[in-house]
Protein backbone atom coordinates (compact mmCIF):
# COMPACT_ATOMS: atom_id res chain seq x y z
CA UNK A 1 0.00 0.00 0.00
CA UNK A 2 2.55 2.32 0.75
CA UNK A 3 3.71 1.84 -2.91
CA UNK A 4 0.68 2.67 -4.07
CA UNK A 5 0.49 5.97 -1.76
CA UNK A 6 4.44 6.78 -3.54
CA UNK A 7 3.34 5.93 -7.39
CA UNK A 8 0.31 8.10 -6.64
CA UNK A 9 2.17 11.36 -5.51
CA UNK A 10 4.63 10.99 -7.65
CA UNK A 11 2.31 10.79 -10.66
CA UNK A 12 0.10 13.74 -9.43
CA UNK A 13 3.65 15.55 -9.39
CA UNK A 14 4.55 15.16 -12.41
CA UNK A 15 1.17 16.18 -13.66
CA UNK A 16 1.25 19.33 -11.42
CA UNK A 17 4.17 20.33 -13.51
CA UNK A 18 2.32 21.31 -16.44
CA UNK A 19 2.05 24.98 -16.18
CA UNK A 20 -5.05 27.49 -15.98
CA UNK A 21 -5.58 30.87 -15.39
CA UNK A 22 -3.40 31.80 -12.18
CA UNK A 23 -2.40 35.88 -12.52
CA UNK A 24 -0.24 37.31 -9.91
CA UNK A 25 -1.58 40.83 -10.59
CA UNK A 26 -5.07 42.37 -9.89
CA UNK A 27 -6.75 43.70 -13.16
CA UNK A 28 -5.58 47.08 -11.97
CA UNK A 29 -1.98 46.24 -10.84
CA UNK A 30 -2.06 45.26 -14.73
CA UNK A 31 -2.79 48.08 -16.65
CA UNK A 32 -0.47 50.01 -14.02
CA UNK A 33 2.19 47.90 -14.62
CA UNK A 34 1.31 48.15 -19.13
CA UNK A 35 1.23 52.23 -18.56
CA UNK A 36 4.38 52.61 -16.86
CA UNK A 37 6.53 49.57 -19.33
CA UNK A 38 6.21 49.45 -23.28
CA UNK A 39 6.10 46.31 -24.95
CA UNK A 40 9.75 45.78 -25.94
CA UNK A 41 7.98 43.63 -29.00
CA UNK A 42 8.72 43.17 -32.81
CA UNK A 43 5.84 41.88 -35.29
CA UNK A 44 5.93 38.73 -35.67
CA UNK A 45 7.79 38.04 -32.45
CA UNK A 46 6.54 34.70 -30.31
CA UNK A 47 4.92 36.05 -26.77
CA UNK A 48 4.31 32.85 -24.32
CA UNK A 49 3.16 33.31 -20.55
CA UNK A 50 3.21 31.12 -17.70
CA UNK A 51 -0.37 29.69 -16.39
CA UNK A 52 -0.80 27.11 -13.82
CA UNK A 53 -0.86 24.11 -16.23
CA UNK A 54 0.31 25.21 -18.99
CA UNK A 55 1.71 27.84 -20.87
CA UNK A 56 0.03 30.39 -23.43
CA UNK A 57 1.33 31.26 -26.94
CA UNK A 58 0.78 34.28 -29.38
CA UNK A 59 2.18 36.36 -31.76
CA UNK A 60 2.85 40.44 -31.85
CA UNK A 61 1.45 41.98 -34.64
CA UNK A 62 2.19 45.50 -33.20
CA UNK A 63 0.37 48.47 -31.78
CA UNK A 64 0.23 46.43 -28.72
CA UNK A 65 -1.16 43.80 -29.93
CA UNK A 66 -1.30 40.16 -30.15
CA UNK A 67 -2.72 37.38 -32.25
CA UNK A 68 -3.66 34.21 -30.27
CA UNK A 69 -5.81 31.03 -30.72
CA UNK A 70 -7.72 30.63 -27.65
CA UNK A 71 -11.08 27.90 -26.67
CA UNK A 72 -14.57 30.38 -27.09
CA UNK A 73 -17.94 29.40 -26.83
CA UNK A 74 -19.11 32.46 -27.74
CA UNK A 75 -18.93 32.36 -31.94
CA UNK A 76 -21.26 29.17 -31.57
CA UNK A 77 -23.69 31.18 -30.03
CA UNK A 78 -23.98 34.64 -31.13
CA UNK A 79 -22.65 36.84 -34.45
CA UNK A 80 -22.50 40.26 -31.91
CA UNK A 81 -18.91 40.89 -32.93
CA UNK A 82 -18.82 43.56 -29.93
CA UNK A 83 -19.95 40.73 -27.97
CA UNK A 84 -17.50 38.18 -29.27
CA UNK A 85 -14.40 40.72 -28.81
CA UNK A 86 -15.06 41.71 -24.91
CA UNK A 87 -12.34 39.51 -23.14
CA UNK A 88 -12.41 36.28 -23.19
CA UNK A 89 -13.65 34.79 -19.12
CA UNK A 90 -13.17 31.10 -17.63
CA UNK A 91 -16.32 29.85 -18.21
CA UNK A 92 -16.08 30.67 -21.79
CA UNK A 93 -12.81 29.12 -22.33
CA UNK A 94 -14.08 25.91 -20.64
CA UNK A 95 -16.85 25.43 -22.47
CA UNK A 96 -15.32 26.54 -25.50
CA UNK A 97 -12.54 23.56 -24.79
CA UNK A 98 -16.08 21.11 -24.55
CA UNK A 99 -17.23 22.12 -27.22
CA UNK A 100 -13.74 22.06 -29.12
CA UNK A 101 -14.42 25.46 -30.51
CA UNK A 102 -11.83 28.25 -31.13
CA UNK A 103 -11.01 31.68 -32.37
CA UNK A 104 -7.78 32.96 -33.29
CA UNK A 105 -8.47 36.76 -32.17
CA UNK A 106 -6.58 39.85 -31.45
CA UNK A 107 -6.09 41.01 -27.56
CA UNK A 108 -3.88 43.49 -26.03
CA UNK A 109 -0.65 42.59 -24.90
CA UNK A 110 -1.95 43.26 -20.90
CA UNK A 111 -5.14 40.85 -22.15
CA UNK A 112 -2.79 38.63 -23.03
CA UNK A 113 -0.84 38.51 -20.48
CA UNK A 114 -2.92 38.45 -17.53
CA UNK A 115 -0.54 39.54 -14.83
CA UNK A 116 2.01 36.83 -16.52
CA UNK A 117 5.78 37.62 -17.12
CA UNK A 118 6.25 37.94 -21.13
CA UNK A 119 8.75 35.38 -22.51
CA UNK A 120 9.81 36.40 -26.00
CA UNK A 121 10.87 33.99 -28.65
CA UNK A 122 12.08 31.26 -26.51
CA UNK A 123 10.53 28.65 -28.74
CA UNK A 124 13.80 29.39 -31.28
CA UNK A 125 16.23 27.83 -28.59
CA UNK A 126 13.68 24.86 -28.69
CA UNK A 127 13.39 24.11 -31.97
CA UNK A 128 15.86 23.46 -34.52
CA UNK A 129 13.69 24.23 -37.47
CA UNK A 130 14.61 27.76 -39.04
CA UNK A 131 11.92 30.07 -38.20
CA UNK A 132 10.38 32.76 -40.90
CA UNK A 133 11.35 36.24 -41.22
CA UNK A 134 9.53 38.01 -38.59
CA UNK A 135 6.66 39.95 -40.98
CA UNK A 136 6.18 36.51 -42.86
CA UNK A 137 5.19 35.06 -39.57
CA UNK A 138 2.84 38.11 -38.90
CA UNK A 139 1.29 37.92 -42.12
CA UNK A 140 0.44 33.87 -41.49
CA UNK A 141 -0.98 34.98 -38.31
CA UNK A 142 -3.03 37.37 -39.58
CA UNK A 143 -4.64 34.96 -42.07
CA UNK A 144 -6.17 32.73 -39.11
CA UNK A 145 -7.81 35.29 -37.24
CA UNK A 146 -11.02 33.71 -37.05
CA UNK A 147 -13.44 30.95 -35.72
CA UNK A 148 -11.53 27.42 -36.06
CA UNK A 149 -11.78 24.08 -34.41
CA UNK A 150 -9.99 23.61 -31.07
CA UNK A 151 -7.87 20.59 -29.45
CA UNK A 152 -6.46 20.59 -26.43
CA UNK A 153 -3.84 18.24 -27.66
CA UNK A 154 -3.88 18.37 -31.59
CA UNK A 155 -4.93 22.55 -32.64
CA UNK A 156 -3.97 24.11 -29.84
CA UNK A 157 -2.17 27.79 -28.90
CA UNK A 158 1.10 26.43 -29.37
CA UNK A 159 -0.04 24.72 -32.42
CA UNK A 160 -1.08 27.72 -33.87
CA UNK A 161 2.12 30.24 -32.97
CA UNK A 162 4.55 26.96 -34.52
CA UNK A 163 2.65 26.97 -37.29
CA UNK A 164 2.97 30.69 -38.34
CA UNK A 165 6.34 30.37 -37.45
CA UNK A 166 7.99 27.93 -38.30
CA UNK A 167 5.85 26.18 -41.38
CA UNK A 168 4.55 22.99 -39.43
CA UNK A 169 2.07 22.93 -36.36
CA UNK A 170 3.99 21.17 -33.09
CA UNK A 171 3.27 21.52 -29.75
CA UNK A 172 5.49 20.02 -27.22
CA UNK A 173 3.09 20.33 -24.37
CA UNK A 174 1.06 17.91 -26.10
CA UNK A 175 4.38 15.79 -26.41
CA UNK A 176 5.37 16.28 -22.56
CA UNK A 177 1.78 15.13 -21.93
CA UNK A 178 1.84 12.08 -24.06
CA UNK A 179 5.09 10.69 -22.28
CA UNK A 180 3.80 11.42 -18.90
CA UNK A 181 0.95 9.35 -19.74
CA UNK A 182 2.73 6.47 -21.36
CA UNK A 183 5.13 6.10 -17.95
CA UNK A 184 1.87 5.86 -16.05
CA UNK A 185 0.29 3.23 -18.79
CA UNK A 186 3.81 1.43 -18.65
CA UNK A 187 3.98 1.61 -14.52
CA UNK A 188 2.29 -1.69 -13.85
CA UNK A 189 1.46 -0.75 -10.44
CA UNK A 190 -1.36 1.19 -12.76
CA UNK A 191 -2.83 -2.02 -12.87
CA UNK A 192 -2.99 -2.56 -9.60
CA UNK A 193 -4.59 0.72 -9.11
CA UNK A 194 -7.30 -0.03 -11.66
CA UNK A 195 -7.81 -2.85 -10.23
CA UNK A 196 -8.46 -2.06 -6.53
CA UNK A 197 -10.60 1.10 -7.77
CA UNK A 198 -12.26 -1.41 -9.69
CA UNK A 199 -12.82 -3.72 -6.80
CA UNK A 200 -14.09 -0.35 -4.63
CA UNK A 201 -17.01 -0.09 -7.72
CA UNK A 202 -18.48 -3.66 -7.51
CA UNK A 203 -18.64 -3.12 -3.53
CA UNK A 204 -19.97 0.09 -3.69
CA UNK A 205 -22.70 -0.24 -6.64
CA UNK A 206 -22.41 -3.88 -7.10
CA UNK A 207 -21.74 -5.96 -9.85
CA UNK A 208 -23.04 -5.27 -12.95
CA UNK A 209 -21.99 -4.88 -16.42
CA UNK A 210 -21.31 -0.88 -16.10
CA UNK A 211 -18.61 -1.93 -12.95
CA UNK A 212 -17.20 -5.34 -13.96
CA UNK A 213 -16.27 -4.55 -17.15
CA UNK A 214 -14.12 -1.47 -16.29
CA UNK A 215 -12.49 -3.57 -13.55
CA UNK A 216 -11.25 -6.46 -16.18
CA UNK A 217 -10.60 -4.54 -19.13
CA UNK A 218 -8.99 -1.72 -18.12
CA UNK A 219 -6.66 -3.21 -15.80
CA UNK A 220 -6.03 -5.86 -19.21
CA UNK A 221 -5.45 -3.00 -21.49
CA UNK A 222 -2.80 -1.40 -19.42
CA UNK A 223 -0.93 -4.98 -18.36
CA UNK A 224 -0.67 -5.68 -22.44
CA UNK A 225 0.42 -2.44 -23.35
CA UNK A 226 2.69 -2.22 -20.21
Amino acid sequence: MLHLLTFLVGKFSLISNFKLFDSKWSDGERKERAANIPPPFRRGDVLEVPRTLFTHFGIYLGDNKVAHLIPDILPVLTNDKKLINTVITNKRLILGCMYKCATVRLDTVEDFAYGANIIVNHMDTLIKTQAFPNEDVAKRAEKLIGTIPYSLLWNNCEHFVTYCRYGSAASQQTEKFCECLKSIIRDQRSVIVTVLLGIISIVCFGMVPSTTLPTILIPFTLWMAG
